[in-house]
């Protein structure tokens, strides 16, 4: 996702997806250290995907 479909989104709904995100990546960094991963990037991916959502909630707190 783009970072201005993450600015569209309330507070509640970005700690939900950030949670989310969280979750998948703690799964995906057990996956690579067991087995194979079918993406090589899908750790880097996520990661940026978190920071992104992380920037946004920081913008929405410096804004109000």
């Amino acid at each position: 996702m783009k970072a201005g479909n993450y600015r569209e989104m309330s507070d509640e709904e970005l700690g939900i997806k950030l949670q989310d995100l969280e979750k998948q990546l703690y799964e995906i960094r057990s996956q690579a250290v067991t087995e194979k991963l079918a993406n090589c990037k899908a750790v880097i991916n996520m990661r940026k995907e978190i920071a992104r959502i992380k920037t946004v909630i920081r913008e929405k707190q410096l804004t109000k």
